[in-house]
């Protein structure tokens, strides 16, 4: 029964991560998929490019919930909370909501890069340390008006944070941390390539879209 438990939790989570939030936002009150245009991710970044503010923020946000869902589902387990098997079933369902969102079964698994939802995973996990990445994150866009190099930096600095400044003590953890920054620069591989190349598009923090 247990395991019935956790494969139905894993499903589920991964549904929740399908949730096409980009695509069905941008279908539903503008009419297009912004999978053809900007970047062609289905994320929230690609939306504020491609659609403005008044639609990014609440792809954002819907987003960011779809990573807490995911991981909350981890309460109608069996396991006690904070228990090493409680954390590792929010890990695993972290994960499937991450995979839901790059690879929708919802869209045609075609995705986006996962950062909205990987933040609302780290944010169940691990409360005080997503909002010193978060911090990151801003310090890096405020600076230099890059979404992509402020995403790989705020992952880079996950485990820095987490493992050295916090001093977690949870392997698993610790390795989904590791995961967690690898990912993000794999999957920013062409931003990396940019930003290289000076050719990468910065962001309006202020400016009204047009």
């Amino acid at each position: 029964m247990e395991t019935i438990i956790i494969i139905t939790l894993l499903i589920s989570a991964y549904l929740l991560g399908s949730i096409p939030t980009a695509v069905w936002w941008g279908k539903r009150f503008y009419g297009i998929d912004v999978r053809e245009f900007g970047s062609g991710n289905a994320g929230a970044t690609n939306t504020f490019r491609v659609l403005g503010k008044k639609a990014g923020v609440p792809v954002l946000i819907i987003d960011i919930l779809k990573g807490i869902a995911a991981t909350s589902l981890a309460f109608l387990s069996p396991f006690m909370f904070d228990s090493n098997e409680f954390v590792d079933l929010e890990l695993g369902l972290g994960i499937a909501a991450l995979v839901g969102h790059v690879f929708p079964v919802f869209a045609g698994f075609r995705g986006g890069k996962g950062v909205a939802t990987i933040l609302g995973v780290v944010i169940c996990l691990t409360p005080f340390t997503s909002l010193l990445v978060l911090l990151v994150f801003l310090t890096v866009l405020i600076f230099t008006r890059y979404v992509s190099l402020s995403s790989i930096m705020g992952g880079i600095s996950f485990p820095v944070l987490l493992n050295l400044v916090l001093k977690n003590h949870n392997d698993t953890l610790l390795a989904f941390s590791v995961f967690v920054a690898v990912l993000l620069i794999v999957t920013h591989k062409k931003n990396i390539t940019r930003l290289l190349k000076r050719q990468e598009s910065k962001v309006s923090l202020f400016a009204k879209k047009v």
